[in-house]
């Protein structure tokens, strides 16, 4: 990533000579210029790693030629000469984007100088460069958000289309239909990919909490403000704010989200002075906005202000086509995460999923996958392996409850006796009594005492989890 070419654009012959010679001496392709205009063609006609431009040139000025020079070549690194000393001078060179002024006369050891800290910086930029195309291939569309079904291959356009801007986005649809997913790809797609994605669920925070959490507080707003925080939005500048499930919000914060998309400032909490923050703005719900309006939960004006550009996600089950490609994804990246033998589903097993309605969508098809994954002994996945699904072939909108019933029925057979001989109530509590501590036990046997693994396979908190293996009085074994 070293210099190679470099321009000098001076109209004094004297210095156009002895910064040639010295330069070519370095090693370096040198090009002369005696003028801006000429300088200008040059630099239309050959990529230059490096323009040494004086500041005052017959015709075109150093500094009009440094904007335009800019303009045709973006990643050009110039470094103004002058023989005037003026702060003024220096200041407008560095605000149009030049990469260092040195004034006249100077020592050729000061090129140097500059020559191996751009070189330095060429280097940073080409390992960030690698770095965007490293994130943009980890969050390439078809790798991250998986299906080819019609409605799919909408979403990935819209995408593609308005990743690129700062156009505000609200995503809707139900739970689990991956509306983060689809505003990673936003972020990872745009020009802000490297800055930060911060993600804040509306929903999960308490109401009082929710305004320090988004814009921060200052030391002393509050009992317990020890010390300044910056909030979400300051934390995202310059990149992508996600505010999830954002239909939960209380109507007074949601008047402050919408002085942030109008003004592009914030007032932390406690604070007195507003601060600009460059942050693109991904909203998304599981509600009808339109109806929360309707019902005054939400406002209208900032409901219009986040739907400029709508992305509505269509559940699971209006896009059948897609869950082979589902199961397949999910079966490779669990085998790989649990660190099993590969798996795949047989025909049978395939026909029950495609078969289930998946009120929980893709989330909850990756976690029923997940469970099998990890209870199963076998390589190839039965429908025995899918017990909660197992009576829902004929009828997917009442599969959860048929598969309780075969389960309390079976339940009832082997242990329970006859119904009229236990007492009122007793049911569900020796029914769970049966089933929940061997199946959290085989669990945490399976993960090897991981209860933050355990806790997401059997899809409960970990806190729940822990609580039963207490109340339950499991002994955790590792090995």
């Amino acid at each position: 990533m070293s210099l190679n070419r470099i321009l000098v654009a001076d109209d004094e012959e004297s210095m156009r000579w002895v910064l040639s010679k010295a330069l070519k001496k370095k090693g370096f392709n040198v090009d002369l210029a005696k003028d801006g205009e000429e300088a200008l063609e040059m630099i239309r006609m050959t990529p230059y790693d490096l323009a040494i431009l004086d500041i005052k040139m017959p015709g075109l000025s150093g500094l009009d030629l440094l904007d335009r020079a800019l303009k045709v070549q973006n990643n050009l690194f110039v470094v103004i000469m002058t023989a005037e000393a003026s702060m003024k001078n220096a200041v407008e060179a560095m605000k149009r984007g030049a990469y260092d002024y040195i004034t006249k006369p100077f020592d050729l050891d000061v090129i140097d100088a500059i020559i191996e800290k751009i070189d330095k910086a060429r280097e940073i930029t080409f390992q960030v460069s690698l770095l965007k195309e490293e994130l943009k291939e980890r969050y390439h569309l078809e790798k991250t958000i998986v299906g080819n079904s019609p409605a799919m291959r909408e979403i990935y356009k819209t995408i593609g289309r308005i990743a690129p801007s700062d156009i505000t986005v609200l995503i809707q649809g139900e739970s689990g239909t991956g509306k983060e997913l689809i505003a990673r790809a936003l972020h990872f797609n745009s020009k802000r990919i490297g800055k930060p994605f911060v993600a804040i669920n509306c929903a999960a925070i308490p109401k009082e909490l929710l305004e320090s959490e988004l814009f921060g507080f200052e030391k002393g707003a509050f009992t317990g403000a020890v010390e300044r925080k910056l909030g979400k939005f300051e934390q995202a500048n310059g990149g992508t704010i996600f505010l999830d499930e954002i239909g939960d919000m209380p109507l007074d914060l949601q008047a402050k989200i919408l002085r942030v998309l109008q003004e592009k400032e914030i007032t932390r909490t406690g604070g007195s002075h507003s601060i600009a923050v460059d942050t693109r703005i991904v909203a998304a719900t599981n509600q009808d906005l339109g109806e929360r309006v309707k019902e005054k939960a939400f406002r209208e004006d900032l409901y219009y202000r986040l739907n400029v550009v709508p992305i509505n996600l269509i559940p699971l089950r209006e896009r059948k086509e897609d869950i082979p490609l589902l199961v397949d994804y999910f079966l490779k990246g669990s085998c790989a995460e649990m660190r099993v033998q590969s798996k795949q589903c047989s025909e049978e097993a395939m026909r029950l999923l495609c078969g289930y309605s998946w009120p929980g969508n893709v989330r909850e098809l990756e976690n029923t996958i997940k469970r099998a994954v990890i209870l199963s002994p076998d390589p190839l996945l039965s429908a025995d392996d899918f017990p909660a699904l197992t009576s829902a072939q004929g009828s997917p909108v009442r599969g959860e409850e048929q598969s309780l019933e075969a389960l309390v029925d079976m339940k009832l057979r082997s242990s329970l006796g006859k119904l009229d001989k236990m007492e009122a109530g007793d049911l569900y509590g020796m029914v769970l009594e049966q089933v929940e501590r061997p199946l959290i036990r085989f669990v945490l046997e399976k993960t090897r005492g991981n209860q933050v693994k355990a806790a997401e396979i059997l899809g409960i908190n970990r806190n729940t989890l822990r609580k039963k293996i207490l109340d339950l009085g499991i002994e955790i074994r590792k090995d």
